[in-house]
């Protein structure tokens, strides 16, 4: 099911949520409207209600048991299509309170954006504030980069735990680069590892894969010009270490 993200301001002054850490996506959080906007908008060709008195931009309604949100969509090509910028809840005897509230603060914004700019607004209504800003964007990107190293260390450890029982490369896939590992032991107890990484990657991105080799110290790498059963194509980089055959043994234990 498609999920809602929430906006940072959202998640803080309206749900009233604690920030989690960067291994938490923010659209992963459950909550009863969070799960309703999910639900209402996980088939793009759904009719949704509009906010009628916000006239500066379309808003959708959400409403989950006291909840109501707001629902701005950016797109189904944008990194996230679908927020959640604000949300409330109804209070006992009262209709829809939290839409006219919104109205309100839109109609108070349009007064403060027009008394601050040369060139007015023609809307009833100013609903920019809400939408997801630079602090949204960065936490968005921070998530993926913190995905893409959970990934990363889960596949080397796999990777270097599948050559380690066969002594043959073991390579996966990732997007604009192929990662493969080889490891072997020779006739004297040593056991060398062989990174290899296929496409273009900057330079940081290949430091933080051999940091990640367990056994390896970090300095120790040296670039190759060959891997043990082939000569490396163009597109490819190779590194080599040796491996501490403790960790070797552990990494084994674990699967």
């Amino acid at each position: 099911m498609s999920r809602v993200r929430p906006t940072l301001r959202v998640l803080r002054d309206d749900l009233k949520l604690p920030l989690p850490s960067a291994r938490t996506p923010l659209d992963a959080i459950s909550h009863p409207l969070l799960d309703k906007a999910a639900e209402q908008f996980a088939d793009s060709d759904t009719a949704h209600e509009r906010i009628r008195a916000i006239d500066d931009m379309v808003l959708f309604k959400v409403k989950a048991q006291r909840w109501r949100g707001a629902v701005w969509t950016d797109g189904p090509d944008a990194e996230v299509p679908t927020w959640l910028v604000a949300a409330g809840v109804r209070e006992d005897g009262s209709g829809d309170d939290f839409y006219t509230a919104l109205e309100s603060s839109g109609k108070a914004a349009r007064a403060r954006y027009n008394s601050a700019h040369d060139q007015p607004l023609t809307t009833s209504t100013y609903s920019g504030h809400l939408l997801p800003d630079d602090d949204d964007r960065d936490r968005y990107r921070l998530e993926a980069a913190t995905r893409f190293v959970l990934r990363l260390n889960a596949t080397i450890r796999d990777l270097a735990c599948g050559s380690l029982r066969d002594g043959h490369e073991h390579a996966v896939d990732f997007p604009g680069f192929r990662l493969g590992i080889q490891i072997r032991a020779d006739d004297g107890n040593e056991t060398y590892a062989a990174i290899r990484i296929t496409g273009s990657v900057p330079a940081n991105l290949t430091t933080t894969i051999l940091n990640r080799v367990p056994g390896c110290e970090p300095d120790g790498w040296f670039p190759e010009y060959a891997l043990p059963e082939r000569h490396l194509l163009p597109a490819e980089q190779a590194w080599s270490n040796i491996m501490d055959p403790k960790a070797a043994a552990e990494l084994l234990e674990e699967r």
